[in-house]
């Protein structure tokens, strides 16, 4: 299976051929661990998800690394605002150190529940200053950086290509149009490599450098870690769009003027999460965690089922009208597939038959054109639907394709057909207590949820029945 990916750097469908035949290098952006991650960030890691798992399902070796930025991230990506550790810390009550600790953990729990593989090297810039003030002395032997009001910056006019990734126009910038405004900068688009004492004097996480005591800008530590534990030229590097115009831009500018080649290959983006139509944020105040989206009823893995149901680069709607359709879309796939289970059906992940290999095969198809997962699912939809293809070959298929979706569809069965679920079974309760206080309207509105979430309810004689649609 060839994959082929859209490159966010030429704008273009491209075939994805590794630098190195049979293995990928792949950097994907990790979490700044001064809160929880958000459902909206959540989205962007399970895209990140599926393409490694797509690489690999294709035969190829997959070196995954992901930076933990537990220093240097500022409020604002313009190198404006506080470190968001000190945000966090100030919020909390806790050490910066306690703060990344404990956030870190969650991430990775989160992780865990939405079945997403771990990164083969989770590095944390706490761990790697060295590597990251090596990287700013070679940029200064080059001519690339200077120091100005105590700080060190990229200077961007010495890079041709900058603004390359993100289309920009680096000569039409402007102090203030893209960035706020630095009065030590040369240029309006230069940004910070090293900040001293002299920008935030309560600053907790130093170090010392050439340059005087203080901390590392943030775009600089995913180059220095990325070459650290992947060379100087890789694959494939991911992230969110909002990366685009400055974290990642950056990235490039400064590894490839220390370096005097091209850094990396391909460049993918996931979309943004839409809450109320705006981008999920923390910064705005409108995000959720997964953890309140478990306390809501859902599972983990129906967050995942609705992510599916959209292509990376398109956003998606969040709402609470689309989780319940995601709940309901999965627990009835995973019905199905236990169904076919307990029909003894083989379950050899290998031998897949002419009429499911036909499906696999177009499954693949839509996988390896940039990804293209929502197809994929409703495939595998049209293929269990299909009286004319066995229950062996729509389970072996099932399994197969799996590898890709993520949905454990392997391990994970349905709720026992005498089962229901607490949420249900109290607001069955809550219906019939409506109904004794003859409020008929409360009991019609909590059957046409129980509707919605394909559990249908019947009025009997002998008191309330229900099925499962």
């Amino acid at each position: 299976m060839t994959i082929q990916l859209f490159n966010t750097l030429g704008r273009r469908i491209e075939p994805f051929v590794p630098i190195i035949s049979g293995r990928v290098g792949l950097y994907t952006c990790g979490p700044t661990v001064w809160n929880y991650a958000h459902v909206g960030n959540l989205r962007t890691y399970i895209f990140e998800d599926i393409l490694k798992r797509a690489l690999e399902y294709a035969g190829l070796d997959v070196r995954h690394i992901m930076n933990i930025t537990d220093v240097g991230h500022l409020a604002g990506d313009g190198d404006d605002g506080e470190d968001k550790m000190i945000k966090g810390a100030r919020e909390t009550g806790r050490t910066v150190w306690e703060i990344a600790e404990h956030y870190t953990k969650a991430f990775f729990a989160d992780l865990d529940a939405l079945n997403i593989r771990r990164p083969n090297v989770a590095c944390r810039a706490t761990d790697h200053i060295d590597d990251m003030i090596a990287l700013i002395e070679r940029l200064d032997r080059k001519g690339f950086a200077y120091v100005s009001g105590g700080n060190v910056y990229f200077d961007t006019s010495k890079f041709d290509r900058y603004g390359e990734l993100a289309l920009l126009d680096r000569h039409g910038l402007r102090p203030g149009a893209r960035i706020a405004i630095d009065r030590n900068k040369r240029n309006p688009a230069d940004f910070v490599l090293w900040f001293t004492r002299s920008k935030f004097e309560h600053q907790v996480m130093v170090w010392d450098s050439p340059w005087g005591v203080g901390y590392p800008g943030w775009h600089i530590e995913c180059s220095a870690m990325s070459m650290r534990y992947l060379g100087e030229h890789f694959d494939i590097h991911c992230g969110g769009v909002d990366h685009i115009p400055v974290h990642h831009t950056n990235e490039i500018a400064q590894s490839e003027a220390a370096t005097g080649k091209r850094w990396v290959n391909v460049w993918l983006h996931g979309e943004y999460l839409l809450a109320e139509k705006r981008k999920m944020a923390k910064s705005d105040g409108n995000f959720l965690t997964l953890s309140v989206l478990v306390d809501r009823g859902y599972e983990a893995l129906d967050y995942r089922y609705l992510c599916l149901g959209a292509h990376y680069r398109s956003q998606l709607q969040f709402s609470d009208e689309a989780m319940a359709a995601a709940r309901v879309g999965r627990r009835k796939l995973v019905d199905r597939i236990s169904r076919l289970r307990e029909g003894g059906v083989a379950s050899d992940l290998h031998a897949v038959g002419e009429a499911g290999a036909r499906y696999l095969s177009e499954m693949e198809a839509y996988i390896s054109d940039d990804l293209g997962v929502p197809q994929a699912l409703a495939t595998l939809w049209t293929m269990l639907r299909d009286d004319s293809v066995s229950d062996a070959d729509k389970l072996a298929a099932a399994f197969r394709i799996d590898e890709v979706f993520g949905l454990d569809l392997a391990r994970t069965s349905a709720p026992a057909e005498n089962e229901l679920e607490k949420e249900y079974r109290d607001m069955i309760a809550e219906r019939e207590a409506a109904r004794e206080r003859k409020d008929y309207a409360r009991a019609d509105q909590l059957r046409e949820r129980l509707a919605e979430h394909g559990i249908m309810i019947e009025d009997t004689q002998e008191g309330t029945r229900w099925t499962r649609r």
